[in-house]
């Protein structure tokens, strides 16, 4: 089974819970262990906020896609905008009292891979990748494979 959702939100700080919480609910429900929950919810709300505060001012939307399977969970955070330069933000964890410029080392931290992807005026695709685990009684593995799929 696989379970794939996209958002299409304005580019606005007040959607980030949004987008965290239907990532959160969504995953609950498929039965993923909290940690797993926990961490990508995070990884997201991470990601959003760079979208929104580094991409482009202008009014325009952001797309949340997650793909989530017995296996694993990738999400894409695409803007559409102008793009960031994710390599001018603080990549190195910040000092401890810092309360901003950790984010990509956190998504780091949360997820196991996460890559950018820019193209100057055509925005940028943030890519996270977790590996899950999933609660016995899961759907994703009681539930019978897609036509075609074996497990």
């Amino acid at each position: 089974m696989q379970v794939k959702y996209s958002m299409y939100l304005p580019r606005d700080a007040t959607t980030v819970p949004i987008a965290r919480r239907l990532c959160r609910s969504a995953m609950e429900e498929l039965g993923i262990t909290r940690e797993c929950v926990h961490d990508v919810a995070l990884a997201v709300t991470e990601a959003c906020a760079n979208v929104i505060e580094h991409s482009s001012d202008i009014d325009d939307e952001y797309e949340v896609s997650v793909a989530v399977d017995e296996d694993r969970c990738e999400i894409q955070v695409i803007d559409t905008g102008r793009g960031f330069d994710h390599q001018s933000l603080t990549d190195q964890l910040a000092p401890s009292s810092a309360e901003r410029g950790r984010g990509i080392s956190l998504m780091r931290a949360l997820v196991d891979n996460v890559r950018f992807e820019s193209r100057p005026q055509s925005g940028t695709i943030v890519h996270l990748v977790k590996t899950l685990e999933l609660e016995d009684h899961s759907p994703l593995v009681s539930l019978p494979p897609r036509r075609g799929e074996t497990r």
